[in-house]
């Protein structure tokens, strides 16, 4: 997918405060601590399409509304992804302006997991 300039200086913008994880690093996270919460931040038609097994759905128009309610602990960590990984950056930095404070964006989104070879959702 092609992105604008003017998006693509937001996502680095964001990227140089938040952290990223390789999805390597993201199944090793998971599999080490179960209250580990992998967020997919895309579109409910892209969710319905496929998604990381035993992800939890917020897409990037309505975490910000709803994090709070399904993860109140600001301590939680969380693992955000997306199609390719620059609007789980975004989110991540929204995120951390709230008062979240263990989170991270998975590198290459769902682009990467599915080419991994990692468990999916797929419908």
């Amino acid at each position: 997918m092609k992105h604008s300039e003017e998006f693509l200086r937001l996502v680095n913008d964001s990227k140089s405060r938040i952290r990223e994880v390789t999805v390597e690093q993201t199944r090793e996270r998971i599999d080490a601590d179960p209250s580990v919460k992998l967020i997919d931040v895309r579109e409910d038609n892209e969710w319905q399409a496929g998604h990381v097994a035993g992800a939890v759905h917020l897409g990037k128009g309505i975490i910000e509304r709803d994090i709070e309610e399904k993860v109140p602990d600001k301590s939680t960590e969380l693992i955000l992804y997306c199609g390719g990984g620059y609007r789980s950056a975004l989110v991540a930095d929204v995120l951390q302006q709230m008062g979240y404070i263990n989170v991270f964006s998975m590198a290459g989104g769902w682009k990467a997991w599915k080419e991994s070879g990692a468990p999916t959702t797929l419908v």
